[in-house]
């Protein structure tokens, strides 16, 4: 399970973003996860519950908002949010095929308790 191991960076960064500002306590985490992130949300929250205890965030709350796999074909230049990972065009049928979002895994938001 790589989602402990992502939870723990996290933390490190959570705990240094907490120092900065002199928190004493971190209420509400928030990530922004991509489909193609290679991370499954409900293994993160389970890891981030388990890391938590006895730290400063051990009264936070994990928030993630997913975002969807969104390609662009470079051929017709259609945009399409794609449910598989079949990525060849819905209009052309080209496999020229740009990534534009949904592989991110990103802390969006923190916020402490100062």
């Amino acid at each position: 399970m790589h989602e402990l191991s992502i939870i723990a960076s996290l933390f490190e960064i959570m705990e240094e973003k907490a120092a900065e500002q002199k928190a004493l306590k971190i209420l509400m985490v928030k990530l922004q996860v991509g489909k193609l992130s290679g991370v499954v949300p409900d293994l993160l929250v389970t890891a981030f519950d388990i890391y938590k205890q006895d730290t400063l965030a051990a009264e936070a709350v994990l928030e993630i908002v997913e975002v969807p796999f969104k390609v662009q074909c470079q051929a017709c230049k259609t945009e399409m949010i794609k449910e598989d990972f079949i990525v060849v065009c819905d209009s052309c049928g080209s496999t020229d095929i740009k990534t534009l979002q949904g592989t991110e895994l990103f802390l969006l938001k923190m916020d402490v308790e100062v």
